[in-house]
């Protein structure tokens, strides 16, 4: 398979001849838009490799509260924490688009590991920078206020998953994701209309631009700036 991979994904940090050897394990499998891949409290095993598409991992409280997690991109793993765990899965993993992806059983997966260190260093860089992310949204929530946590869960996302606006000057860039401001709010731990108004702030302050569901990064620099997020990638 051609393709460049995000070097913020699995796929992306791996050598090329482990990344060729790992695609051609497990079962391709496809899915239409807003299907389930995983279930939240599912107990399979497998894990799952996208390889086109995005999908969004949610999870949901007892009281019916609806959270998003993370969004996964191609290149991705989603699944691993149960499968590694052996215990039941803690989110629902939902296509956002069609999907393309491979089925890859956990024993697989551990085979292919142990023949492929830099593959398991890269399943543990992976791991860490979940735990990085999550650890800065808990921090977020007390040292900044509402418009900087937006603004710092844009710019990580930027960093992240952003591609270039064709035509542009480098600096403005598309989100790459789709996200409803119900979403959004849900990574940066805000309510709805806290949410709302504080991307309705970025927007007036020329930093972002929205359109459905569609936000566009005008000036990466300068919101990474406003942000307080250094210039590193957050995967």
């Amino acid at each position: 398979m051609n393709h460049a991979w995000p070097p913020s994904t699995f796929l992306g940090r791996l050598r090329n001849a482990t990344r060729e050897e790992l695609l051609e394990q497990g079962t391709p499998i496809t899915y239409p838009a807003h299907r389930a891949l995983l279930q939240q409290g599912d107990e399979s095993r497998h894990i799952l490799l996208i390889t086109k598409g995005v999908v969004k991992v949610v999870a949901s409280a007892e009281s019916g509260y609806d959270m998003l997690l993370a969004v996964r991109i191609a290149g991705d793993l989603v699944g691993e924490m149960a499968a590694f765990e052996e215990r039941p899965r803690s989110g629902t993993v939902v296509a956002c688009s069609d999907v393309t992806a491979r089925i890859i059983q956990m024993r697989t997966l551990e085979t292919f590991l142990t023949r492929h260190p830099d593959a398991m260093r890269a399943i543990l860089h992976m791991l860490c920078a979940r735990l990085r992310w999550a650890n800065r949204r808990r921090i977020d929530f007390q040292a900044y206020d509402s418009l900087t946590r937006l603004a710092r869960v844009l710019a990580e996302l930027s960093q992240a998953y952003a591609q270039p606006v064709p035509d542009g000057d480098g600096k403005r860039c598309a989100l790459g994701v789709t996200l409803t401001q119900k979403e959004l709010a849900s990574l940066a731990g805000l309510a709805l209309n806290t949410a709302e108004k504080s991307l309705a702030a970025l927007t007036a302050k020329g930093l972002v631009e929205r359109s459905y569901r569609n936000i566009t990064i005008c000036d990466v620099p300068k919101l990474l700036e406003f942000a307080k997020v250094v210039a590193d990638n957050p995967y």
